[in-house]
Formats: C-alpha cells, structure tokens, sequence
C-alpha cells in the first residue's frame, strides 16, 4: 500500500518528535519540512531562531525545506493568505496531509484543521494526548538535545532563556510550568539527535527582551544562537 505524503511543520522539539515518529511510520512517507521565517529578521516566527541553522537542520536531517516568508507585522489576514498559497503549493507535489507537533491545545488544533479545509488537505497530529512529562523523558531517552531560544517572562524567569533542556532544566522549572512548554512558557531549537547525521553546531549569542505586541509590556525574553561552520 501506498504511503500518504505528509509535510511537517518543524519548529522546536516537539516537532522534531513527531518528525521521528513519522519517519518511522509504515502509514506515512515524509516528503518536506516547512517553516515561518519573518522577513527583516530573517528569523523563524516564535522560536527567533537564525534562517541558517534552520538550514542546518534541515540539511543534517536530510529534508527538503520550504520556508514560509511572513511580514513583521503579520495580521491573521494576511497570515492565513500566504499559508493558503504556500500549501496548495504542497498539493501541487502530490502532498495531502500535513503534520503538527501539537500536543492538547484545543483551540490551536482546531485553528489548524479549519486552515487547511479550504485546500482539501488532512491534518496529522501524531504526538497528540501524550502525556508531556512521559513526552519529554522519552525526547531526552532517544538521545535528542535541544536548548531554548525563548521565555515567557510572565511564566519563567530570564534565566530559563538558552539553557539546554535535560533533566536538570526539567527538576527546577516552577510549579505548574508545562514539562514540553506547551502552554508557550518557552520555545526551543534542537541541535542533535537519532535523525540528525550531525550535530548543529551554534555558539549562544546575547539575550534581548521583547514586548508584547498586545499590551506594551516587556514579556519574552531571547537567545540568541549563532551558527558556527566546522
């Protein structure tokens, strides 16, 4: 039988993990990665993670890579113009399903199967339900290694921004901060791991705090990482 063709949206660790799954699916053959970079800042939206180490990444895991190019200032609008382009593109490839690293948000689940009903394409969901600290330890178990490049100020404090994440980073975070961040406390970049065929190799830059684009007020604080060549 036929495998279905999927793209995975790729970011941090979590979708990392449910790349490593669907590689190792017998139901799915992953054909690319996509990804968000916001222009001006040439950085992935989120996470602020430099273009060419998600480059890196998607060269060492061996994936062709589309990277979705978003205004700074980006309104929903807007966003959801580009991704209706940027995935039909993705049909035209023979490409049916797109995958999330989504893990129990409903409402963000659900924005993300409303997005793609229009283009007639499946969402794929393969880490959902898992409890997250069983999701983390088998993250670390598999030899995966990951560091954050950003924290919400208002759940962790500065100190939590580009740390590698272990179980050490996992033992001191504050009560009732999620294990995988899925509740956006932090966001992060994986540099090793069982499918990567070699490290991503990066030295820790400055920290910048950002504001809220909402209310005006300080709130993410960034790491940044600067890819080193070997």
């Amino acid at each position: 039988m036929d495998k279905k063709r999927v793209a995975v949206s790729f970011s941090g660790k979590d979708s990392t993990l449910a790349l490593y799954d669907l590689l190792h699916s017998h139901e799915y053959e992953v054909k690319l990665l996509f990804s968000t970079v916001t222009d001006g800042f040439n950085r992935t939206s989120i996470h602020g993670v430099r273009e060419e180490l998600l480059e890196a990444q998607a060269e060492s895991i061996g994936l062709p890579l589309q990277k979705i190019r978003i205004p700074e200032q980006c309104s929903n609008e807007i966003y959801g113009s580009i991704m209706k382009r940027e995935l039909a593109s993705m049909k035209e490839l023979g490409i049916d399903h797109i995958a999330f690293g989504d893990l129990f948000l409903e409402d963000v689940r659900n924005y993300r199967e409303e997005m793609l009903k229009p283009v007639g394409m499946t969402p794929v969901f393969p880490l959902w339900g898992i409890n997250t600290t069983e999701l983390i330890e088998r993250f670390l178990s598999l030899g995966f290694r990951t560091i954050t490049t950003c924290v919400d100020l208002t759940q962790l404090p500065e100190d939590f921004s580009g740390r590698e994440i272990n179980r050490h980073f996992l033992e001191e975070l504050p009560k009732g901060v999620d294990p995988c961040g899925e509740n956006g406390e932090f966001h992060s970049f994986v540099f090793d791991g069982p499918i990567f065929k070699k490290p991503i190799h990066f030295k820790i830059g400055e920290k910048k705090l950002s504001d809220d684009i909402y209310t005006g007020q300080t709130r993410f604080c960034f790491t940044d990482l600067i890819a080193i060549k070997i």
